[in-house]
């Protein structure tokens, strides 16, 4: 352990004794070098923009409804746009109406007591029959018209705060 304490000691005098020979020198040049470096950057900034004041805004509250009044039915029809369609939540849903719309396939229609019937086979494989009055799809889709090529049907989709209805169709697939 002394040993080791004196090795340290004996390399740390001959470094010291190496540096202390690295007397000053002439270091003229590198001082030449730095005068002109500083002598040659004549760098300028930029002004700092002008600062314009903002114009202030005052609020008049008296100007725009109680938010937590009441709406008058006249003035939520034309505050949302509603134009009185809405799908009729209430009555019950029919088999048809848990698929999607382009998931049915008309394969063809049947003819019972003057009834055109149209033939749609549901993603599970099983064939129903629809008419008009029934309905079918995600959209609350009522079927109008039952033809030997297709079935036309309107669906009522929610657009915006409101409702709206859209023709439907289900072609006879080939």
């Amino acid at each position: 352990m002394i040993r080791r304490l004196l090795r340290q000691c004996a390399i740390l005098g001959m470094t010291g004794g190496l540096l202390a020979g690295c007397g000053p020198s002439d270091l003229s040049d590198l001082k030449a070098y730095v005068t002109h470096a500083k002598n040659s950057q004549k760098g300028t900034v930029a002004p700092l923009p002008e600062i314009k004041p903002a114009t202030p805004f005052v609020f008049n509250a008296e100007d725009f409804r109680d938010p937590f009044g009441v709406v008058e039915r006249e003035e939520r029809q034309e505050m949302t746009g509603e134009s009185g369609i809405r799908p009729d939540v209430n009555r019950p849903k029919e088999e048809l109406e848990a698929y999607a719309l382009d998931s049915l396939r008309m394969v063809g229609t049947l003819s019972q007591r003057g009834v055109l019937w149209g033939l749609l086979k549901a993603p599970d494989k099983t064939i129903h029959r629809v008419r008009p009055g029934n309905y079918l799809g995600k959209n609350y889709g009522k079927v109008v018209s039952v033809s030997a090529d297709r079935i036309d049907l309107v669906e009522i989709i929610q657009e915006g705060t409101g409702w709206r209805e859209r023709a439907a169709s289900v072609s006879l697939a080939q």
